[in-house]
């Protein structure tokens, strides 16, 4: 399967090219992008049954729930530990290249004058946000009605913790009187696993779509030539997080190949590259991290939920390199506790952002705003944000599959993965 996403991937992206500069984008919009965004739907509307069913299923199994403060203090520890990480290493790299310093004073009025708009929209979001209070994301938890919860995938947080309470009050009355239940949602969790696999039949043609309107909508090269040394900064960081800093955890501390574990996960990042979105690639990354990495279901059903909704590694190194950048930009020279809060306000950003594309945009404008930096910048990088929220999304799934991985090892729970496993996709 990761061969026909990746074909349909490379198809789409010379099918996209060759309309566009035929003139017929409009082709592509109208006929060729709707599937894609139905693909899509068809992931998202799987992605809550499936958080819902496997962590009930998996905190059903714990029996204890002395094991489940376990679980949830080192998944939470080792999400700020990689999210602090890598909004570091942006920094870092940010204030090396010195991006901002490449861009001229003409590509500057002009990205901000075409872009002001979207930044405006942005910026208006952020604002209701920021007006809520600083308590206000702790209240956005706990939901006033669980079902409008479950059909909004924004607030997966709220679903998370309903199915929480049900696993904790599964264990904590009489297991004969829990069994049915368990039964229930064991037989709810096979249904949505094989619908999963119906659904991932029609990846190839659904990343086809997606890759073909992603190129018919691009900006011109003119646009994004003034970017580049930006792009290349962001695409260095996450890199670094990818093939660096991750298989040394997992090396070190799970005693994984790094082989092994991309392996096992390629379908779910080649489909986070394509839709941008850990919340519609989350069915895939806990199909392959349980059936082909090895890491146990009552593991993997509570921490990827998780970490698609607050483990954005990818999103917060990328707002630290933006925050530099527009800064360099606009002439502004940031002292070290500027930079020091950027990492707070960063860290604390990404587990605020949907998992949904161009979330961390909006979550960017209070990085700027907390350092001090116009947040009319945002326009500067608007040309070029779609493409490196592609890459920035695969990151962020990358990491919740290798901090499923070490909570597994932690507990005892990562197992050796029979080779059939590892060839049907």
């Amino acid at each position: 399967m990761h061969w026909k996403i990746a074909i349909g991937m490379i198809l789409g992206i010379l099918f996209g090219y060759f309309m566009k500069n035929a003139g017929l984008q409009s082709q592509v919009t109208d006929w060729i992008k709707p599937f894609g965004t139905i693909f899509i739907n068809l992931l998202k509307m799987i992605a809550v049954p499936l958080i819902l069913v496997s962590l009930i299923n998996g905190l059903a199994d714990l029996k204890d729930i002395s094991k489940l403060s376990k679980l949830g203090g080192r998944t939470v520890v080792l999400y700020l530990f990689t999210t602090v990480v890598a909004v570091s290493i942006g920094l870092l790299l940010a204030n090396i290249i010195a991006p901002g310093d490449y861009i001229n004073e003409e590509s500057r009025q002009s990205l901000l004058e075409n872009f002001a708009g979207e930044a405006s929209q942005k910026i208006q979001q952020a604002e209701s946000t920021r007006n809520q209070g600083p308590l206000q994301p702790l209240v956005d938890v706990v939901p006033e009605n669980v079902f409008f919860a479950m059909g909004d995938n924004a607030s997966m947080l709220q679903v998370i913790l309903f199915a929480i309470l049900i696993g904790v009050g599964l264990i904590l009355i009489d297991p004969k009187r829990a069994e049915p239940v368990s039964d229930f949602f064991r037989g709810f969790n096979d249904i949505i696993l094989k619908i999963i696999d119906i659904i991932m039949l029609a990846a190839p043609i659904g990343v086809f779509a997606l890759m073909a309107a992603l190129m018919a909508e691009i900006p011109d090269f003119s646009t994004l030539q003034a970017l580049l040394i930006y792009a290349f900064t962001v695409v260095v960081g996450l890199c670094l997080m990818m093939f660096v800093f991750y298989p040394s955890l997992l090396l070190t501390f799970a005693k994984v190949s790094p082989r092994r574990f991309f392996k096992a996960i390629m379908p779910a990042q080649l489909l986070a590259f394509s839709t941008s979105s850990s919340a519609a690639t989350l069915p895939v990354t806990m199909e392959r991290v349980t059936e082909h990495l090895g890491v146990d279901e009552e593991v993997s059903s509570f921490v990827l939920p998780l970490g698609a909704t607050v483990n954005m590694d990818g999103t917060s190194l990328y707002q630290a390199v933006a925050a530099i950048f527009i800064a360099q930009a606009m002439g502004m020279s940031l002292d070290f506790s500027t930079q020091l809060m950027i990492i707070i306000t960063a860290t604390l950003a990404s587990i605020g952002s949907a998992a949904v594309p161009s979330a961390g945009m909006v979550m960017l404008v209070i990085v700027l705003a907390q350092a001090g930096i116009p947040e009319a910048g945002l326009a500067l990088i608007f040309a070029i944000d779609r493409p490196l929220d592609m890459v920035r999304t695969m990151v962020n799934v990358t990491s919740d599959c290798v901090v499923a991985t070490l909570v597994a090892k932690s507990v005892g729970k990562l197992h050796d993965v029979p080779q059939e496993n590892n060839s049907d996709y």
